[in-house]
């Protein structure tokens, strides 16, 4: 496996093996992996013959209070993890080398990147799609994975791609999960052992949005009712937000008949947690 921390011979790389014929698969990370990121560079390896994992913990996309200097940095440790999945490429740049002294561009997607988790961390979605802008011209990937949890940054990206012409598919990952339904995260890591059984509340909260649905309620409303109902029980939850929303827009929607995203955020001790489910079409 080769590790590669400029973006010149990443750039020289991607050449090369364009040249050879390889297909390349991205998986874009800010490293800490987990089982949910090597689902990931599974399904990136099952589309393409060669797959770039990029280890780079964005400033841009914390806010001042938010724990870019604590955020897990286990480089070592995750590159052992991705040679033992035959990643051939890392791409490992420091941050001077992605946002050299006078960078002033970036990238901002208009209209998606205030929503959800947009608005409680405003300036979080300008700092995912312009450094993810930057690694895709970097990369020059034939496909990129992402995974489902981050529901948010996937409709953003989606739009990103599309109004700026990329020529690459995003492919969606589904959520990986714990045994017992907590969604994997780097930030899992932070929580005590009482925060992450209280954390467990919000995979209830969306199985029983689910199960109502299911059921045949298709009102938002009382979707989201039953759900606060559910988040209530757990009083060491600081809930941010629980949403049905348009899975592209992002905009809250009055039924699910035409299918929805039902998206919660909310903080356990000082460990901010997402999660979310796909409300299939009626």
């Amino acid at each position: 496996m080769r590790i590669i921390r400029d973006i010149h011979e990443m750039q020289a790389a991607s050449r090369a093996a364009r040249v050879q014929g390889a297909a390349i698969g991205f998986v874009p990370t800010m490293g800490a992996l987990h089982e949910g990121h090597l689902s990931l560079v599974r399904l990136a390896r099952a589309e393409v013959n060669l797959v770039v994992v990029s280890i780079f913990v964005n400033p841009l996309q914390f806010g001042p209070a938010e724990d870019f200097n604590q955020y897990p940095r286990t480089l070592e440790a995750d590159c052992a993890r991705l040679e033992k999945e035959g990643v051939e490429i890392v791409f490992a740049p420091s941050t001077a080398e992605m946002y050299p002294a006078g960078a002033t561009t970036v990238v901002h997607v208009e209209g998606l990147s205030d929503k959800l988790d947009g608005r409680s961390r405003p300036g979080h979605f300008r700092g995912v799609s312009t450094v993810v802008a930057k690694l895709f011209h970097i990369v020059q990937p034939d496909y990129a994975v992402f995974g489902q949890k981050d529901a948010a940054q996937v409709a953003v990206l989606r739009r990103m791609v599309r109004d700026l012409n990329m020529d690459l598919e995003l492919i969606v990952a589904p959520i990986a999960r714990e045994a017992d339904g907590l969604a994997l995260s780097s930030r899992n890591v932070y929580l005590t052992a009482d925060e992450r059984r209280q954390a467990l509340v919000l995979h209830r909260a969306l199985l029983a949005v689910e199960a109502a649905a299911n059921a045949g309620v298709s009102c938002a409303e009382k979707l989201r009712a039953t759900a606060l109902a559910v988040l209530a029980s757990e009083p060491a939850a600081k809930l941010d937000y629980f949403e049905i929303v348009d899975p592209d827009t992002l905009d809250p929607v009055e039924d699910i008949t035409q299918g929805a995203l039902a998206a919660v955020a909310a903080s356990f001790g000082s460990t901010r947690l997402i999660d979310n489910l796909l409300l299939a079409r009626k």
